[in-house]
C-alpha cells in the first residue's frame, strides 16, 4: 500500500536528502555479508516496529531519536544505518543525528518495504 505524502513534507524530505549519505538494502546485505561493522536502526514507530522489523535492527523512532541516540549509541563515530517504512523519515533522523555531532550516518532508501520486496528476514513482537 503507497502513501500519499503531502508536498511539503516532499520538500522537507528531498531538502535532507541532499545533505546526508544513503544506501540500498543491496549495500546493507554486502556489509553484512563482509562482517563490516554498523548498527541497524529502525526508526519507524513503537506499532510498525512490533509487527515486524528487519532483522538485526534496534528500535530508536524518529520521535525519540535525538532524545536516546546518546545513551544508546554514544560513539559518534560508529556506522549507523537508518531505515523506516520507504526512507523518507529515516533520511529526517539522518539529518537531525548528523546535526547532533554522529559523522558516519547512513539513511537506507526503500526502507522497510524494500526489505519486504526481497524477502528477507524479520523479527516480530
Amino acid at each position: 500500500m503507497s502513501k500519499s505524502h503531502s508536498e511539503g513534507f516532499l520538500s522537507v524530505v528531498n531538502s535532507a536528502k541532499k545533505s546526508i549519505r544513503e544506501c540500498t538494502v543491496a549495500d546493507v546485505l554486502m556489509k553484512r555479508e563482509s562482517g563490516t561493522k554498523f548498527i541497524f536502526v529502525d526508526v519507524r514507530e513503537d506499532d510498525e516496529w512490533k509487527a515486524g522489523r528487519a532483522q538485526g535492527a534496534i528500535h530508536l523512532g524518529k520521535g525519540v531519536i535525538e532524545r536516546d541516540i546518546e545513551t544508546e549509541i554514544p560513539d559518534r563515530a560508529a556506522e549507523i544505518i537508518l531505515y523506516c517504512g520507504g526512507g523518507f523519515r529515516s533520511a529526517l533522523a539522518a539529518e537531525s543525528i548528523a546535526r547532533m555531532g554522529y559523522t558516519n550516518v547512513l539513511s537506507m532508501d526503500g526502507g522497510m518495504r524494500a526489505w519486504r520486496e526481497q524477502g528477507l528476514p524479520e523479527e516480530r513482537g
